[in-house]
């Protein structure tokens, strides 16, 4: 089976053309892939298949077999994938995942030669490839039995709400973008004990479906920086939905502009909340790594 080696801002994937190649058990194949020390390594694997009504299909799954509704990260790469290897001739380009259609635009440039191999991977006969996506993310998600969160008090929106983790108190904003987060700010994100934290706050009774964990520092009206736990993979580099759920928990908590930059360990992204139509765009890079064979 031919794979290929992706991320975005260093939030890496395996990603397998399903238009191409079948896998039996998506899950148990992610699983067996991103083990870091006895496979290809990755945050999880995605896969691209066909779709009715859309250019494509991605379906994602964690480095511990368990599906994901969305990846911002992965579907930037995907929509790299579709153009750069002539699966679409179209810039602007339609993704389902989990039962959502998203809508991407490409730009392109000249295929930088990768570092580590030497190569290109780019397929098209005028050897442009896709540096740039632009990804409309929808509307976010407030209600709390949508995103979900289990809270007693019948809140109809989760900002600055008290959580107990450990006995002691955080303030988090809950905001669903496809899959559930729970925003938390503190004073320094490098002192967080993410790895103690982070599964507490997965795992905690309030969320059924288990939540994503970001912990963000504001640093001004434009910049943020952020750590997340990602649910079903851990501390990951980098997580596209999660930095479009922190700008719009932080402009909900009136700490940002509506054009937010979300600093992130693998790099940044930039997030707009267009109020005129209620939609979250992020914008950020995608890098094809390796190709292999499996």
């Amino acid at each position: 089976m031919k794979f290929t080696k992706m991320h975005g801002c260093s939030n890496d994937y395996v990603y397998v053309d399903c238009f191409s190649e079948t896998v039996q058990d998506m899950g148990v194949f992610a699983e067996q892939v991103s083990d870091r020390h006895k496979g290809i390594g990755s945050d999880g694997a995605i896969f691209i298949c066909p779709a009715e009504g859309a250019d494509c299909e991605m379906k994602m799954f964690n480095s511990d077999g368990s599906y994901s509704e969305m990846c911002g990260n992965g579907i930037r790469c995907v929509a790299k994938y579709v153009y750069d290897n002539g699966i679409v001739d179209s810039k602007d380009i339609s993704i389902l995942s989990g039962g959502q259609i998203k809508k991407v635009h490409v730009e392109t440039g000249p295929e930088e030669v990768n570092d580590l191999t030497g190569k290109t991977y780019s397929r098209r006969e005028d050897g442009m490839a896709v540096n740039k996506v632009r990804v409309d993310m929808g509307e976010p998600i407030l209600e709390p039995d949508k995103i979900p969160v289990m809270l007693s008090d019948g809140c109809d929106r989760v900002i600055d709400h008290d959580l107990f983790v450990d006995d002691s108190n955080y303030k988090m904003t809950c905001v669903s973008m496809g899959n559930p987060h729970c925003v938390v700010f503190v004073d320094h994100v490098g002192t967080v004990p993410i790895e103690e934290l982070g599964p507490k706050f997965e795992n905690h009774v309030c969320f059924p479906n288990r939540i994503n964990t970001e912990f963000v520092h504001v640093l001004d009206r434009q910049n943020v920086w952020m750590r997340v736990w990602e649910r079903g993979a851990g501390e990951t580099l980098a997580c596209g939905t999660g930095a479009c759920a922190t700008a719009v928990a932080c402009i909900l908590n009136g700490l940002t502009d509506d054009h937010v930059i979300v600093h992130l360990k693998g790099g940044d992204l930039d997030i707009v909340w267009d109020k005129s139509d209620n939609h979250v765009y992020m914008t950020g890079g995608a890098v094809t790594v390796f190709e292999g064979e499996i």
